[in-house]
């Protein structure tokens, strides 16, 4: 890449400095971030606040705040509109309509993964798909040979689930001493394990199925569809459609946050320009911004420019893909400020401590933790070392068959698609919901305990 020398060498030319107005803490125009490298940086960030909101609620639910606490989370909250009148707790609010949004931005991804990423390519794509599902049946097994036969055994899909926030965030930290391949095999695999966490919850976790409902999903579905075929690029549009199409979900008896999923699906992936005709456009408006320059009057007073600025935002929008720009923006307030209000809503478990080994002990935390814990690790582990023997696929580059083994471990973290799978298995079974959302808080400590240690051991620090 080619440095301005202006810029390069504006430390020598203090006038050049000061034509550059910066806001406190942001640099942010210096910086070029690959689309990888933002979203590890905000899944880092993300699973640290993460991590912050869980303690948090754990604090809240065994001290003096926890009945307070659990007011918050069952607060009715409604909204009407003449006679028709739509309420939920605060927690089913949180759960089936705010996590829409982190469905939304799963979709997103898988799409984008699924066209340019890791999942494009076959030869690329076969050991984490695989390594994926061998780390989704694996728990599944260990959780139905310890629960099979019970009541708790709708829990089965709890260890299935990866947290991609914490999972890439602890591997993050790691990024001195791990081959950046290590970290996409990681989001990749993540990324599957979402999709067939979707899956599962279409498919064992819904309740009984209203046809007609189901028929205004498929209409709505067909809407988004035409949109797309049509060349509608704005996103208003699809998330007006989105939000009857979440509505039509919730009375369907499907999980209302799957409209996420399938809206971003629908989202197009088609730049409006070429590059080569928006870099040929740029170039031309920025020869007209430089002869429009006057100096020392503010860009507000320069009807030209602020013209041209406009211009160069609305083609910036247009050699942009609606999928990569939607994911972009909405990553942020997903990340930022709808999983950790999950996790704080959620996470406020109490905890007997005096007991605590007896609650670790049973089947349903039992479960949860072996599977989460010992699944993850056979799972990924076992299959990946059958596909790469059988010559099916190769190591990601530079990376060992230890640094595999140790990610197996990081995907045991399953936090936040675990506790929410738990939620609809365990609805009207508080004590079983219980014991799984402590087997999902325990197991989630030890796998990324567990395979932080064995990754720092088992990779050498990379020079910087």
């Amino acid at each position: 890449m080619t440095t301005d020398p202006d810029l390069q060498h504006s430390n020598d030319h203090p006038a050049l400095e000061k034509r550059v107005i910066y806001a406190p803490w942001e640099r942010a125009f210096e910086r070029i971030l690959t689309p990888f490298e933002e979203f590890i940086h905000r899944q880092t960030t993300s699973g640290l606040l993460l991590m912050a909101c869980a303690v948090l609620a754990l604090v809240a639910a065994n001290s003096a705040l926890a009945e307070l606490y659990g007011h918050l989370v069952h607060t009715p909250v409604g909204i009407s509109i003449g006679g028709w009148t739509l309420e939920k707790s605060l927690q089913h609010w949180v759960n089936d309509g705010l996590m829409a949004l982190f469905f939304f931005v799963v979709g997103l991804e898988l799409k984008r993964e699924m066209l340019v990423g890791e999942l494009a390519s076959p030869s690329q794509a076969i050991l984490p798909i695989m390594a994926a599902i061998g780390g989704m049946v694996a728990p599944a097994l260990i959780y139905f040979a310890i629960n099979g036969g019970s009541d708790a055994v709708k829990g089965w899909g709890i260890p299935m689930a990866t947290d991609i926030a914490f999972a890439v965030g602890a591997l993050a930290i790691l990024a001195s001493r791990v081959p950046k391949a290590l970290i996409t095999f990681l989001v990749a695999l993540a990324i599957v394990d979402d999709l067939g966490a979707v899956i599962v919850i279409a498919l064992f976790y819904t309740e009984e199925i209203v046809a007609s409902a189901l028929g205004m999903v498929a209409l709505l579905l067909g809407i988004l569809v035409v949109f797309n075929f049509a060349g509608i690029r704005k996103p208003l549009p699809y998330f007006l459609v989105g939000i009857l199409l979440w509505f039509a979900m919730l009375k369907s008896g499907v999980h209302a946050t799957l409209a996420g999923v399938i809206t971003a699906f629908t989202i197009p992936a088609r730049p409006k320009y070429d590059p080569s005709l928006f870099s040929q456009h740029v170039k031309e408006l920025i020869a007209r911004f430089d002869k429009s320059y006057r100096p020392g009057e503010s860009i507000m007073k320069n009807e030209e420019q602020r013209a041209i600025v406009q211009t160069l935002e609305n083609g910036v929008q247009l050699v942009e893909t609606p999928l990569q720009r939607l994911e972009h923006s909405m990553h942020m307030p997903v990340a930022f400020l709808v999983i950790p209000i999950f996790a704080f809503i959620n996470a406020g478990i109490p905890i007997d401590f005096g007991a605590f080994g007896e609650t670790l002990q049973h089947p349903v935390a039992l479960g949860v933790m072996l599977g989460l814990v010992l699944g993850k690790f056979i799972g990924i582990t076992g299959v990946s070392w059958v596909v790469l023997k059988l010559g099916m696929a190769k190591l990601p580059m530079g990376t060992s068959f230890s640094q595999i083994a140790g990610v197996s471990l990081l995907a045991g973290i399953g936090f936040t698609m675990s506790i929410f799978i738990a939620e609809l298995g365990f609805a009207g079974q508080p004590e079983n919901l219980l014991m799984a959302k402590t087997g999902i808080l325990a197991a989630s400590l030890l796998a990324g305990l567990s395979g932080y240690l064995w990754l720092f051991l088992a990779s050498k620090s990379r020079p910087g």
